[in-house]
């Protein structure tokens, strides 16, 4: 029997036949921390007695769960974090750079890659057809030592995904509606393998988004095979020797194989407080929301923006909603303002904030007050996500997040999308 991409991937980087519930040790390729886990993994890498990195120059930090700092104790760990960097030599993207899981898909991630990171939404760099995945800071600090770790080979699921996108649906109706109909912990350490001629056409900036949210049905990793839309980011981003074909065998063995016909969706909500609780637009169309976000590593690239923007121009937003809007990373920022993307955006009434996980995480620039409700493109909602255990949190996409903003209730995105 054939491989599926986790397998190749696996055996390749252990030397050995590696099949779905063998353990194995791995060489990692790529190795990230953000300020949040990174300090704690500081802490354990000093506690293992370890003084060098293994792999320096594939070992990189991130300063973006509060960029910049709110308070005082995050900026000593913002020290901790840069005083290690020039100690170890590893790569160090300050408060200005970006997320975490955009910037490596942008600088460092190549197809065939073993990514860790001590955040769970590591799993985002599967898109270029590497394996991600998050894990605990202790073992991301054993992988920094060791330039290795262990893991379990997963068993995947198939999620073979056909047909257009009707107007003013996106993947991140279809990842909500995949999530509906796995559960949060439906695939837990399984590996989920998108493929079908929908991912075959899709932009890499939108299979991200896909890849990104596998982790919240409780899977390990989000793998979507290298091809020519993957040779042509590479090639983007100033990468093109990057660029390896992977994808897995005909015969592979697959644990489930899920179809989803994308012509059949329609906006997707997921409601408080389980990204699990979807509803369709339908049924949450109305719900007062005081706070629109646009941003966060699920839905704050470019295009992304764009969308948002498509909705917005030329029109005010609710005077009742506060509509904040982070770009994912410093390029993905510049580019927009090139675009006039930033300008249409302000001009409805946006805020925009620098590059970051901005409100996402509930640190900073954007907690919620009590009882008020935001909807949110972002990939979680649980109870105190954006820093309020008494706000509520509906998840959207970006063109569903910009309707809402005009109208201060959740809104159906395809009033505004031409046809």
């Amino acid at each position: 029997m054939g491989k599926t991409i986790a397998e190749k991937i696996l055996s390749a980087k252990s030397g050995q036949d590696a099949k779905a519930g063998d353990i194995v040790i791995v060489d990692v390729d790529v190795i990230a921390l953000q300020d949040g886990t990174g300090p704690l993994a500081i802490d354990q890498f000093a506690v293992l007695g370890a003084t060098e990195v293994a792999k320096p120059k594939q070992t990189y930090l991130f300063i973006e769960h509060a960029a910049p700092s709110p308070r005082r104790e995050l900026s000593n760990a913002h020290l901790l974090m840069r005083a290690f960097a020039r100690k170890t030599g590893v790569n160090l993207s300050d408060v200005n750079g970006g997320v975490i899981h955009q910037r490596l898909v942008e600088s460092a991630v190549k197809p065939g890659d073993v990514v860790v990171g001590a955040d769970s939404h590591t799993c985002m760099s599967g898109g270029l057809g590497a394996f991600a995945t998050g894990m605990g800071s202790t073992d991301v600090a054993i992988a920094m030592a060791a330039g290795k770790t262990w893991m379990r080979v997963p068993e995947t699921f198939k999620i073979e995904i056909t047909g257009r996108f009707p107007a003013g649906v996106y993947p991140k109706d279809l990842m909500l509606s995949i999530i509906g109909k796995i559960g949060a912990d439906g695939a837990t350490y399984k590996a989920l393998e998108f493929t079908g001629d929908t991912i075959e056409n899709m932009p890499l900036t939108d299979r991200l988004t896909l890849s990104n949210m596998a982790v919240e049905s409780g899977a390990k990793a989000g793998i979507i095979a290298a091809d020519k839309i993957t040779a042509e980011y590479l090639r983007e981003q100033g990468r093109p020797d990057d660029y390896i074909p992977l994808t897995a065998d005909n015969d592979a063995g697959y644990e489930k194989i899920i179809k989803i016909d994308v012509g059949k969706l329609e906006p997707v909500i997921a409601a408080p407080h389980t990204v699990d609780n979807t509803k369709s637009i339908a049924e949450a169309a109305g719900i007062e929301i005081n706070q629109v976000y646009i941003g966060s590593c699920t839905n704050g690239r470019l295009a992304d923006l764009k969308v948002a923007a498509g909705v917005l121009k030329g029109k005010k937003i609710a005077s009742s909603v506060r509509l904040i809007i982070t770009p994912a990373s410093r390029s993905v920022y510049l580019a927009a303002l090139n675009a006039g993307i930033i300008g249409d955006l302000v001009e409805a009434g946006a805020m925009i904030t620098g590059p970051g996980c901005g409100a996402c995480v509930g640190v900073h620039g954007g907690i919620l007050g009590d009882g008020e409700a935001c909807l949110a493109t972002t990939n979680r909602n649980f109870q105190g996500r954006m820093g309020n255990p008494k706000g509520f949190i509906y998840l959207g996409s970006p063109a569903t997040a910009a309707a809402t903003a005009l109208n201060g209730k959740i809104t159906d995105p395809r009033e505004y999308i031409d046809k």
